[in-house]
């Protein structure tokens, strides 16, 4: 193992940094900006504050041969500083940029705790999955108090503040904010593969684009994405779905664009390919950086939380539909199909390995 270095950054590129949370996005973004020489402030529940700071953190970022080590990295608790209130955080000074990259469901939740400290508050570049994040940020705290951007790179969690670079790829902040250049700078620097994008909402809507694929049917029929994809039907189903995602950017003038380490224009024209030809290409991109991993809906059904993004991913694409007058029958019953077995109206069994059933419920 290796211990956190020390870096020559000039005081000039130095950031004050806080991160919301020490999960996988927090732990390798706010170490990331340790091990470069910035000061991150961590905010977490308190249950897991105490032993954080009793035994630091540590980031397995051995498949990234830019570092030119086979060591993992151990943070030590005197390189940061971990808090478990945002009133504690603050205390330490003002800072130049928060990061926030929650589960979109606990989003409005930690705005209404924010809220009272908003003045106090830097810009929050916002890492969250979906496209909605940013504005509900926005009207809570100000236009000004938001910058978008958004996560390529696939990274596992063994535990608080012990994570695993598992597929390294990148990340993208969107340009239109006073801080945006200097921020990429500093993310770039510090190996996190940075890249300005011109178009926030295209940026958004690309990312999400990639979220979609087997996430839903994977949960509701309690099958891997691999099965998904394996049944012709439930294939067709899946490229229907992503369709009506690109009509729904079509009808508000957003444009597919490629992500750091992910071609989104070529996940868009799958789209167009005879059944046959495209499957081997999103195949791949469904099962792309999950390794043996269910998708992220599928571990948030069966981990009893009561909680699902399918309502904030999903959802998004129903509801913007809506407004565009762009139809979305697929997205939409998949969302109310997942929302009714998440809030347990419906048994878990109920589509457990019965494709034909959810098909026969679509096509109704």
């Amino acid at each position: 193992m290796q211990s956190s270095p020390i870096s020559n950054i000039k005081e000039s590129d130095r950031l004050n940094v806080l991160v919301f949370g020490a999960g996988a996005i927090g732990t390798y973004f706010g170490g990331s900006l340790v091990l470069a020489g910035h000061h991150v402030v961590f905010v977490e529940q308190p249950k897991m504050v105490n032993d954080l700071r009793e035994r630091g953190l540590r980031l397995d970022l051995t498949i990234d041969e830019r570092r030119k080590t086979r060591d993992v990295f151990v943070i030590e608790p005197r390189s940061f500083v971990i808090v478990p209130s945002l009133e504690e955080a603050l205390k330490f000074g003002h800072f130049d940029v928060a990061l926030f990259a929650l589960k979109s469901f606990d989003t409005a939740a930690a705005l209404e705790e924010m809220k009272p400290f908003s003045n106090k508050l830097p810009p929050i570049l916002c890492l969250s999955n979906g496209v909605e994040n940013e504005q509900s940020i926005a009207r809570a705290l100000g236009p000004d108090k938001v910058i978008y951007g958004t996560v390529t790179t696939a990274i596992g969690r063994r535990g608080a503040g012990d994570i695993m670079l598992e597929k390294l790829r990148g990340m993208g902040v969107a340009a239109g904010h006073p801080f945006s250049e200097k921020l990429v700078a500093a993310l770039d620097a510090a190996y996190l593969n940075c890249r300005l994008y011109p178009d926030a909402h295209g940026m958004k809507w690309s990312k999400m684009l990639t979220n979609l694929i087997a996430n839903p049917t994977s949960a509701i029929l309690n099958m891997t994405a691999a099965q998904v994809f394996a049944n012709r039907k439930l294939y067709k189903l899946e490229i229907e779905m992503l369709k009506e995602c690109l009509a729904v950017m079509k009808a508000q003038n957003l444009e597919v664009v490629d992500l750091p380490g992910t071609p989104v224009k070529l996940l868009a024209l799958a789209t167009q390919l005879p059944l046959w030809l495209s499957k081997p290409f999103l195949s791949r991109a469904a099962g792309s950086g999950r390794g043996a991993k269910m998708p992220s809906f599928h571990i948030d059904l069966y981990s009893g939380r009561g909680k699902s993004e399918v309502e904030f991913l999903h959802g998004a694409i129903v509801r913007e539909g809506k407004k565009c007058n762009i139809p979305t029958p697929v997205n939409e019953l998949l969302t109310n199909t997942l929302l009714a077995l998440t809030n347990k109206e419906i048994p878990l069994e109920e589509y457990a390995n019965q494709p034909g059933k959810l098909i026969s419920q679509i096509r109704a």
